[in-house]
This record gives structure tokens, C-alpha cells and sequence, in this order.
């Protein structure tokens, strides 16, 4: 089973819309959503069945028993992150502020603070003909890296016999990039045409390198500027990635995702665009096969 990673530098640069008709085209088993922070590919592409749910732990964080404080303040004057509150005469945490240090735990002469498992997030699996793993993390949480490498070691671990899987990655270049990016047999970036998104698109060409991804590159709203275009082409050829294709500006595409749709659905020139950059990514998939670059 081929695993392609769909990646951009950047929010809102068409990077689910691709993947999401990548799903379509392909007609694959198994797909996963690791953009843990904002996901939305289930909304187009989960399969019609209710996910299982399970929790995901993501450290600790303080707990204050109010049968046990004594509202003395000690707790609150040496948390450096202002994560106790005063509330009613009693010692509250702020979940959001708290750091899980336990220093409070430390310091508190009643014991009436502690440690406990923090629920950071969920995990959603819709198992059935297709395999669909994605994840939500709560705001304000770390450990995103834990929560997508959760999320594909899922998608997996359940993955029916198929030749090719579809990841949809999160924008950017952090942590949630890194750990999507392991394991993948390439990473299809798509790019914005300007300078912030050749900007972008070079950063996550450096990030990706550094874990040894095999990477290719399309341009969506190719002609909102087709200098911009041309110079992420050019980009491509000095740095020997291949170039996959361009995506033209198309409202329809608007109108499929208010409407709940992948743009393969609708006949227009952004799903034929799409469906060339499909075919050359497989094409692509295939020379890495056959060690061709």
C-alpha cells in the first residue's frame, strides 16, 4: 500500500480540496485527516457510519479537591503561568492556563492539589468498507505530534487491502507536519501563487527534506498570478521536484464545499485539473517504485 501526504505551507490554500477529491478519484480504503487542530476532510470524505470514539490523554494538569483547600493562596502565588483562580473562597485551575508543572501539587500544605490524566482531545475511526482516522485536539493542547501519530497508526492498524492511502495533512511547517511526513512514500505539496506562498512552499520543501520524503508540487489558482506560477515552477526544476501540475481559479469549487461536495463530483475545468495532477502523482508513486526518479 502506497501512503501519499497531502501538505501546503499555509491554511486555505486548497490543500483538503485536493484531497478530499484525491479520495474520489482513487476510490481508496483506507484515508486519515492529521490536521488535528481544524479538521474538516470528514465532512466531504468520512464514510456514512458513526466513528468510534476514544479519549486522547496529553500529560497532566492540576486538580484542586475544594474539600481540601483552605482558599491560602500558597498554590496560587507561586504558579508562574497564573493558572489558579479564586473562586467562592476556594482555589480553582484554569484548564487552558495550566501547564502541569506541580509545583502547586508541591507547595500546597493541605495536599488538597494534584495531578491528574488530562483529556486533550478525541479520536474518531469509521471503520467499515473504507478505513477514515482523524482526530480533534482541544484548545490550547499539546502533544499534536502524539495525537497524528496516533491518527495514522490507526488508519493502519485497520486499513483494508488497498494499493494507495490519502492523508490530509495540516498546514505549516510544526510539529503536526513532522509527524505526519514519517512513513510516507511521498508528499504532494500544494502551493499558493505569491511570494508569501513560495516563501511557504520553501520552508516545508526544507522541513520535509530533513526526514528524507520524497516530494512533488502542484499550484492551485495558477492564474490569480501566473508570474508567481511560473516562478514556483522554476523553483521545482532547480530543486529536482517533480511538478505535478496547476490547479486554475474556478468558483465551483466555493459552491462544492458550502454544498458539502468534493469537486470531483462537479464536472468543471478544476476537477479536469485535478484529475491530471491525480494521474501524474500516481505516475509519480511509481517511478519511486521502481527506483526511477
Amino acid at each position: 500500500m502506497k501512503r501519499l501526504l497531502i501538505l501546503s505551507g499555509k491554511g486555505g490554500t486548497g490543500k483538503t480540496t485536493t484531497a478530499a477529491a484525491f479520495i474520489h478519484f482513487s476510490q481508496t480504503r483506507a484515508m486519515a485527516d492529521c490536521d488535528v487542530d481544524a479538521p474538516n476532510l470528514h465532512l466531504v470524505a468520512a464514510p456514512p457510519v458513526s466513528p468510534e470514539i476514544s479519549e486522547f490523554l496529553g500529560g497532566e494538569k492540576a486538580v484542586v479537591d475544594p474539600d481540601k483547600c483552605v482558599g491560602c493562596g500558597i498554590c496560587a502565588s507561586h504558579c508562574r503561568f497564573n493558572a489558579l483562580e479564586k473562586e467562592e473562597g476556594r482555589y480553582r485551575v484554569n484548564e487552558y492556563a495550566c501547564e502541569g508543572c506541580g509545583v502547586c501539587a508541591y507547595v500546597c500544605p493541605q495536599k488538597a492539589v494534584y495531578l491528574a490524566e488530562d483529556v486533550a482531545g478525541r479520536k474518531e475511526l469509521y471503520l467499515g468498507e473504507r478505513i477514515f482516522s482523524t482526530a480533534v485536539l482541544k484548545m490550547g493542547r499539546g502533544n499534536s505530534g502524539k495525537l497524528v501519530t496516533d491518527v495514522k497508526m490507526a488508519m493502519l492498524k485497520h486499513a483494508p487491502e488497498t494499493e494507495l492511502a490519502i492523508i490530509d495533512g495540516s498546514p505549516g511547517i510544526g510539529c503536526p507536519v513532522i509527524a505526519s511526513v514519517s512513513g510516507m512514500d511521498l508528499v504532494l505539496i500544494v502551493a499558493e501563487p505569491s511570494q508569501s506562498g513560495i516563501s511557504d512552499l520553501k520552508r516545508l520543501v526544507k522541513t520535509a527534506r530533513t526526514f528524507q520524503a520524497s516530494l512533488a508540487v502542484c499550484v492551485n489558482k495558477w492564474d490569480v498570478s501566473p508570474e508567481h506560477a511560473r516562478d514556483i515552477k522554476e523553483f521545482c526544476k532547480e530543486e529536482d521536484i517533480p511538478f505535478a501540475g496547476v490547479i486554475p481559479y474556478d468558483k465551483n469549487v466555493s459552491l462544492a464545499v458550502n454544498a458539502g461536495k468534493s469537486i470531483a463530483d462537479i464536472d468543471c475545468p478544476a476537477r479536469d485539473a485535478l484529475k491530471n495532477i491525480f494521474e501524474t502523482v500516481n505516475q509519480i508513486l511509481k517511478k519511486d517504485e521502481k527506483g526511477v526518479r
